[in-house]
């Protein structure tokens, strides 16, 4: 009998589709979905249908749909599986997820937990009952497998070419990160559908209390790695402001296949805030849609007493992400080739390009595995700490409660402006 049974809830985003692009071991085919009768649901059936019936490696799920009203309800009482999946409809979800570890399941779910700030002691109190129950409770955090963002962290943490973080100020500050979503985009190759509540931000959530949510997890996952963060003590929002994307009524048709009048789009938000003294800037932002052959984009620049370390992600770059380091050290250039040689087991052909003033660091194609790869190396590592509980890191729920910290506080000092 198979080790592990997904139960999807409420498949509100693509993203819970993803989970399902790939097959895994130990993981029961039969998967139960539970929703309401939406486009939401056919979406998601849609795409699971279409990894099924690709023809290069068919995924071969099989699924038992409850289409209900009470699908909460239903599948609290009937449990089919041990594993909720849930994705989407971000105001609700801390609810869902309270109610599913309370039922004793685990709980694995997309980003974001919560949208609201007033929401954190539900987080922290769900978090507290998955530990006393024995259950894994994890949010998807895909871009720690982005491997130019393992680089960047392997190198900020190597003195001989970082040095050690400058502390910045709130108008230099010592990480600076830009991520750039586009409303109208492509998933698994077929033009992406938002569901209208999409644009409802009390639903959604602003740029920072969604995608944002990433850019606060890589802060602090690279710049204190193995530590746990005290988001009473070691965190404080110093500004922050929020700003529209104007949408036209012919666009909203086009990306929801609905009706509905032009608006102004609050999405976009900028946040300072300090993380142990070390100041930080986000801009998180969505437009409209991204240029022919270009795609979401991701900017992400530490300042060390040695060496920047930035990631890059622009025109000179044929927009795909790519790591540089620019040295402010005559030792640094030795260094980054010594954490090179040292990397060389984990990953064999990572090697420097000289530019002059900067260093390239030059990344095979096969370590570049692309965003929706990224949700199966999650889910993967997922079934390992269900398998292994004990190798689940100590500091995770403490910086789960930080990073919802800085998201949801930063979207309420915004909307104070």
């Amino acid at each position: 009998m198979d080790e592990f049974r997904l139960i999807t809830l409420d498949p509100g985003h693509f993203h819970a589709g993803l989970i399902q692009k790939e097959m895994y071991d130990g993981v029961a085919k039969r998967v139960a979905v539970y929703a309401p009768l939406t486009p939401d649901l056919t979406e998601h059936l849609n795409r699971i249908a279409r990894f099924n019936l690709r023809k290069e490696n068919p995924t071969a799920w099989e699924l038992d749909i409850h289409a209900t009203p009470d699908f909460l309800e239903r599948m609290l009482d009937e449990r089919p599986g041990n594993i909720v999946v849930l994705s989407g409809r971000n105001r609700a979800k801390i609810h869902r997820i309270a109610r599913s570890l309370g039922a004793g399941l685990h709980v694995l779910a997309d980003k974001p937990w919560i949208i609201e700030a007033a929401d954190l002691p539900l987080l922290e109190e769900a978090l507290a009952n998955s530990r006393r129950q024995g259950l894994i409770a994890c949010d998807i955090m895909t871009e720690r497998y982005e491997i130019t963002s393992i680089l960047q962290r392997e190198f900020v943490n190597d003195p001989e070419v970082f040095g050690s973080i400058l502390p910045g100020t709130a108008e230099q500050p010592a990480v600076y990160m830009e991520s750039v979503h586009h409303i109208l985009k492509l998933v698994a190759g077929v033009p992406n559908l938002r569901p209208a509540w999409f644009f409802d931000v009390q639903e959604q959530g602003e740029a920072l209390a969604d995608v944002g949510t990433h850019l606060v997890d890589l802060v602090q996952w690279t710049l204190f790695p193995e530590s746990a963060i005290d988001y009473r003590n070691d965190l404080a929002i110093l500004a922050a402001n929020g700003w529209p994307t104007p949408i036209t009524s012919a666009q909203f048709r086009q990306v929801t296949g609905a009706s509905g009048e032009a608006m102004d789009y609050r999405c976009n938000t900028s946040v300072t805030y300090t993380i142990r003294g070390i100041h930080t800037k986000l801009d998180v932002l969505w437009r409209w849609e991204a240029p022919p052959g270009t795609g979401d984009t991701h900017f992400a620049v530490y300042h060390g007493s040695k060496s920047r370390v930035e990631v890059r992600q622009g025109q000179a770059e044929n927009y795909r992400p790519e790591l540089y380091v620019v040295a402010q050290d005559a030792g640094v250039r030795s260094a980054v080739e010594n954490r090179i040689a040292a990397l060389a087991g984990r990953y064999p052909g990572v090697a420097t390009e000289d530019r002059g003033g900067e260093v390239r660091v030059t990344i095979p194609d096969r370590y570049r595995v692309g965003h929706e790869a990224h949700f199966a190396q999650v889910t993967n590592q997922f079934f390992e700490y269900l398998r292994h509980p004990e190798t689940l890191p100590v500091w995770e729920d403490a910086n789960m409660l930080a990073k919802y910290y800085v998201t949801t506080k930063g979207v309420e000092v915004s909307r104070s402006i």
